[in-house]
């Protein structure tokens, strides 16, 4: 949708209203064409033709040029206006109405305008005032422990514990026999690890090498099955010491006290940046809250939309049903659709905010600005970086960047220029009453991918 050669222009009306005239390039034009020809052929009936097989001048002859202009305008123009709309960031908060004459021939280049309602700039607030929670970077030395304990479990060594019988954390070679007499031989299974099913986990506690356990146990469709296990033998894990030979075994320090530091500090980097992405969510949402910024119009419901997609197939990668997923979770697809729509208005709104912050301050982002950044994951992803810039370019994708770029420009200046402060003193002042507080709705809690569902 993107052309090289398709432009647009934006004219002012006033009322945060405009009109947006788009350049339709000739190669757009004949895509568009080629399209409709095609999808009238599937669907004409023509005698002594098959579906999909008639010929282009014989489906002129029979419906007439006009008709497939109008099949390739109107199954084209949602997509050349709201690609024009992302070039020139419009957010139109209405549907648009557009204003044509039907193209006479594809080898021109045709133009369309379209009337919108746009979301207007929002007057933001004096973001170096805003007080923004951070919280302080620390690394519990539980976490340190935590580590150090699944290191020390990579180098544990097995031993035979055949004359006694299974216990927790044991690991058993084991042989099964299905419902059917389908047989799986030596099974190394591991006690306490949670993937065994608990009437299997069970069982085999306390069971001793030789003996055969019958168990029967419930399927997630809630019909039973039953499995016939024979304990062949079992090991006990043992574990060594947390010392220096432990650091020396598991990993490349001489010392117990340098393996600590290298995973405190491992630990402190991740936390540091878990700390900075909230730090600079926190900040633009501050911003959209005190400027009171809305998302709202098609974009908000196209996001909305896109999110619930992406939460669908995400459950379809881990083979879950929808129906699955709402019977488990005892949630509505009313209330999932509500939480997208939240999601989505609340992105709508941070865009809308950064896009101020970035207009104020007067950030542009150059061409070379852009090629820098497709340079950089060019060479990260082992592509020619010029092949991948001419590509690029040629398909009108560098505009998208381009907005990304500014975005993230107009973030960093917001989260250099914020005022930091502890989240206990920000839950306090939170609670102090304000004159702008009295007679007010509380805020209801935007839910995230994550977060508890609101209440």
């Amino acid at each position: 949708m993107n052309g090289p050669l398709m432009s647009s222009q934006v004219e002012e009306l006033g009322d945060n209203r405009v009109r947006l005239t788009v350049d339709v390039s000739v190669h757009e034009l004949e895509h568009a064409v080629e399209h409709a020809t095609n999808d009238l052929a599937d669907s004409v009936k023509i005698p002594g033709f098959r579906k999909g097989k008639v010929p282009t001048p014989v489906l002129i002859s029979k419906i007439g040029k006009d008709r497939i202009w109008v099949e390739a305008v109107e199954s084209h123009i949602s997509g050349w206006f709201w690609a024009a709309a992302a070039r020139t960031r419009l957010r139109p908060i209405a549907a648009p109405e557009y204003d044509f004459e039907l193209p006479t021939t594809e080898k021109e280049p045709w133009s369309f305008s379209a009337t919108i309602e746009v979301q207007p700039t929002p007057e933001i607030v004096d973001w170096t005032t805003l007080e923004v929670p951070r919280v302080e970077a620390e690394v519990p030395q539980e976490l340190v422990d935590q580590e150090l304990e699944a290191l020390r479990q990579t180098v544990a060594e097995l031993v035979p514990a055949d004359d006694r019988a299974a216990k927790d954390a044991d690991t058993l070679v084991i042989d099964l026999v299905g419902e059917e007499g389908e047989v799986q031989s030596d099974t190394v299974v591991e006690l306490g690890s949670g993937r065994l099913v608990e009437e299997i986990e069970a069982a085999l506690i306390g069971a001793s090498v030789g003996e055969t356990k019958e168990i029967t146990y419930e399927l997630a469709d809630e019909s039973h099955t039953s499995v016939s296990i024979t304990v062949k033998h079992i090991n006990e894990k043992v574990l060594p010491e947390i010392d220096d030979e432990l650091a020396r075994s598991a990993s490349e320090f001489d010392t117990l006290a340098e393996l600590r530091a290298e995973i405190e500090g491992r630990i402190l980097t991740a936390v540091e940046a878990e700390i900075d992405s909230a730090f600079r969510t926190a900040a633009v949402d501050t911003l959209v809250s005190a400027s009171k910024v809305k998302g709202a119009g098609p974009l908000v419901e196209t996001r909305a939309r896109e999110l619930l997609d992406g939460f669908v197939r995400s459950l379809d990668r881990r083979g879950i049903a929808p129906e699955t997923y709402f019977q488990v979770t005892g949630q509505t697809p009313e209330v999932l659709i509500a939480q997208m729509h939240g999601e989505a208005a609340q992105s709508v709104a941070r865009e809308l905010a950064l896009e101020a912050v970035a207009d104020r301050i007067g950030i542009e982002i150059s061409d070379d600005d852009v090629k820098a950044l497709i340079r950089e994951q060019a060479e990260l992803s082992g592509d020619d970086p010029d092949e991948v810039i001419a590509g690029i370019w040629a398909h009108g994708h560098q505009e998208s960047l381009r907005e990304d770029l500014r975005m993230r420009a107009a973030l960093d200046r917001l989260v250099g220029e914020v005022k930091p402060i502890a989240p206990d003193l920000a839950e306090a002042r939170d609670k102090m009453w304000t004159p702008d507080k009295e007679n007010t709705e509380p805020e209801k809690k935007l839910w995230t991918p994550g977060s508890k569902e609101p209440e």
